[in-house]
């Protein structure tokens, strides 16, 4: 029993800290883009927010598997 909770703590633990530096990192370049180029905020916007969602996909990854554990 207590061997499966540790297995889900790791699971969405792992699986959060992930995330959140992917999208920390995503965030991060995005802006640094651009402060370098302003005119470039409308082409960055889009691809930004779509490798934010694939990269939360991970953490919904991580969250189905903790349940899935028994």
């Amino acid at each position: 029993m207590e061997l499966t909770m540790i297995a889900k703590a790791l699971s969405i633990g792992l699986g959060s800290i992930g995330t959140g530096i992917g999208i920390g990192m995503i965030g991060a370049k995005a802006m640094e883009s651009i402060g370098r180029n302003p005119e470039s905020a409308g082409k960055l916007f889009v691809p930004m927010l779509l490798m934010a969602a694939f990269t939360e996909a991970i953490a919904i990854y991580a969250l189905v598997i903790a349940f899935t554990i028994k």
